[in-house]
């Protein structure tokens, strides 16, 4: 039997060495597609935030597809950017090297 689920958000820890105090990374992000178009992803976000401040986090980041629009619009509704720590230099890139 299986079971709608609404959403899900998947976060951890972390800290900015830049400003000295803890950060939370969004690590996965989902809605049901039964529960897409609610506005649940922006629910999500504001709880993350709302955490993220009790912990006297300095900001919330997250990574994301640059194909994925749906997600980008969302992310971009609840006030997310790309960033730059010095825009002369450019925007900041996300990695990996496989093990």
């Amino acid at each position: 039997m299986s079971m709608a689920w609404p959403g899900l958000t998947n976060c951890f820890t972390g800290f900015s060495t830049f400003k000295c105090k803890p950060l939370v990374n969004v690590h996965d992000m989902t809605v049901g597609s039964a529960f897409r178009g609610l506005g649940l992803s922006q629910l999500l976000l504001a709880e993350v935030e709302a955490i993220a401040r009790e912990r006297g986090c300095c900001k919330v980041t997250l990574e994301v597809l640059s194909g994925n629009q749906v997600a980008k619009n969302a992310y971009l509704k609840f006030g997310y950017e790309g960033y730059a720590l010095d825009p002369s230099i450019g925007h900041a890139e996300f990695w990996q090297k496989s093990l």
